[in-house]
């Protein structure tokens, strides 16, 4: 079985020690110690206006270009990193995360790719030929093989590698948000996760190094329409979690704006009944966040870098 915290490593085997996310909120980075692995992450964010970014499968995703590129600049610099290679997170939405089942897979990596385009040819809304495909092995066993599938346009790829040159840095390994955070988690037990952004909501289900369930579903612009839609995305999550694994999670696991403590009884959680305890997706003990970076916005961040 796989671990987690190993999907979609860089070609050196581990991940830069600096790691920003993109998300429609704005910009936020971090910087792993060198002095001691672990002992300490550097957090810093830049704002974005709105408009400035509305991620999807489809180019372009930067409504303003120069300005998510100087929100790079500004939240990598406020770092004080000397490094320049980063680890891209990415918005759920600017790809498509799939669990795949398979009887038997060629053994050799080059022969394994065109199984998988093959497959993805009628999975997704865009053509595959050219976009970036990384996969993990999950889970393994006589007659049946569990991957996980990443996806991205390769314009959409593009835009945002781009983007973070302009910002004079360059992009080594290239995560979707929750694929990210998840990597994060302890991975003792099950967890149910909700990544919320303004522009999507992702669910996510792991038990131990195992990734079970991956759904991402984009929101309407008018933000008033999110609480049933989040709702119904969590209660189909709750479900499939006591379905699967037979029972009940002791919480959720929360990323997104204003984090836990926004999650308020009179939001979209009235919905969800009964409705388990919410906690943050919160950065490492020893975390060192500068005052400006909002609650609920590192998780990403923290996560691409549990293996920098």
């Amino acid at each position: 079985m796989a671990r987690l915290e190993e999907i979609f490593k860089s070609a050196a085997g581990t991940r830069p020690r600096l790691a920003c996310e993109i998300r429609a909120e704005g910009v936020t980075a971090g910087r792993a110690s060198m002095e001691k692995r672990g002992a300490e992450t550097v957090l810093a964010f830049a704002p974005l206006a709105v408009g400035a970014l509305t991620p999807g499968l489809k180019v372009p995703n930067f409504g303003d270009r120069a300005a998510v590129a100087a929100a790079l600049e500004s939240a990598l610099s406020a770092t004080n990193a000397r490094d320049r290679a980063v680890t891209l997170v990415i918005p759920d939405a600017a790809a498509r995360v799939l669990l795949l089942d398979f009887e038997t897979l060629p053994t050799r990596r080059q022969e394994i790719l065109p199984v998988i385009r093959f497959r993805l040819r009628k999975m997704v809304p865009f053509e595959v030929e050219n976009a970036a495909v990384s996969y993990q092995i999950m889970a393994q066993k006589p007659g049946h093989v569990s991957l996980l599938v990443t996806v991205m346009p390769g314009d959409v790829l593009e835009e945002y590698e781009a983007v973070v040159r302009e910002a004079g840095y360059e992009p080594g390994s290239v995560l979707p948000s929750t694929l990210a955070t998840a990597a994060g988690l302890d991975a003792v037990g099950a967890a149910l996760m909700v990544n919320y952004t303004h522009a999507s909501v992702t669910t996510a289900v792991t038990n131990g190094n195992e990734m079970l369930l991956h759904r991402t579903m984009d929101l309407p612009a008018e933000e008033k329409a999110h609480e049933e839609e989040m709702a119904q995305a969590v209660i189909t999550a709750l479900a499939w979690y006591e379905d699967t694994l037979k029972a009940t999670p002791e919480k959720l696991h929360y990323a997104g704006p204003g984090g836990a403590q926004s999650v308020h009884p009179s939001g979209w959680l009235r919905f969800v009944d009964p409705a388990p305890p919410v906690e943050d997706l919160a950065p490492p003990s020893g975390a060192s966040m500068m005052t400006n970076v909002p609650v609920g916005t590192t998780a990403g961040v923290t996560g691409a870098l549990t293996l920098a």
